[in-house]
């Protein structure tokens, strides 16, 4: 062996030695406690984003309507009464036959107009209150239902009256003004049969 290889094989031991000896330490040595106020946590550069809920598709619930009836003309040009629809929801409105009183006494909406009907009932017509039995129906109307117009105006509006209540319940209704039934309505004492029917003013 030369005197070369000698020093290469001193060498080589020494580094090995030392190998050994880190080893040895870092594995033998106490390690030292860290802390949570020792680690940094870096803020994130990314705006973090909150995932949308998904719409729910509105439920496709099947419209019912009321008819309420108003005066128009048919297809000769001549004077009818005609029934106008309207959305009916029970759980906003009521019973139907409330629904369709109330909106037969607040009139027309401008898009009915526009389709050529119109009411003989008068703007100042308020219901009082609508009385539902289990034998009967009790509409309450104030006088200013009954005023005004003349007799063929009076017959219009009752007319509607009577189509849009028969319509809207199959109980028996009467018509009271301010309180008392009227079987005797206008300034011209038109008699009114009650319960009321297409035939009520057939006298």
């Amino acid at each position: 062996m030369t005197k070369n290889q000698k020093l290469l094989l001193v060498f080589i031991g020494f580094c090995m030695l030392i190998v050994v000896g880190l080893v040895a330490f870092n594995v033998f040595m106490p390690k030292p406690e860290i802390k949570p106020d020792d680690v940094q946590v870096l803020e994130r550069s990314v705006q973090e984003e909150v995932a949308e809920e998904p719409k729910q598709e509105e439920e496709k619930v099947e419209k019912e309507y009321v008819n309420i009836y108003f005066i128009g003309k048919n297809e000769n040009n001549e004077e009818v009464y005609k029934a106008v629809k309207r959305v009916y929801k029970q759980d906003v409105d009521g019973s139907k036959i409330r629904f369709a009183v109330n909106s037969l006494i607040r009139g027309l909406k401008p898009e009915e107009i526009q389709k050529g009907v119109y009411t003989e009932i008068p703007s100042a017509s308020q219901v009082i209150n609508i009385t539902e039995m289990s034998d009967k129906v009790v509409v309450n109307l104030n006088s200013s239902f009954v005023t005004g117009g003349g007799t063929e105006s009076l017959y219009k509006r009752l007319y509607q009256l009577i189509k849009t209540a028969k319509l809207n319940t199959h109980l028996p209704v009467y018509l009271f003004i301010d309180g008392q039934r009227a079987d005797v309505v206008g300034g011209e004492g038109i008699m009114l049969s009650q319960p009321l029917s297409n035939s009520s003013l057939d006298n």
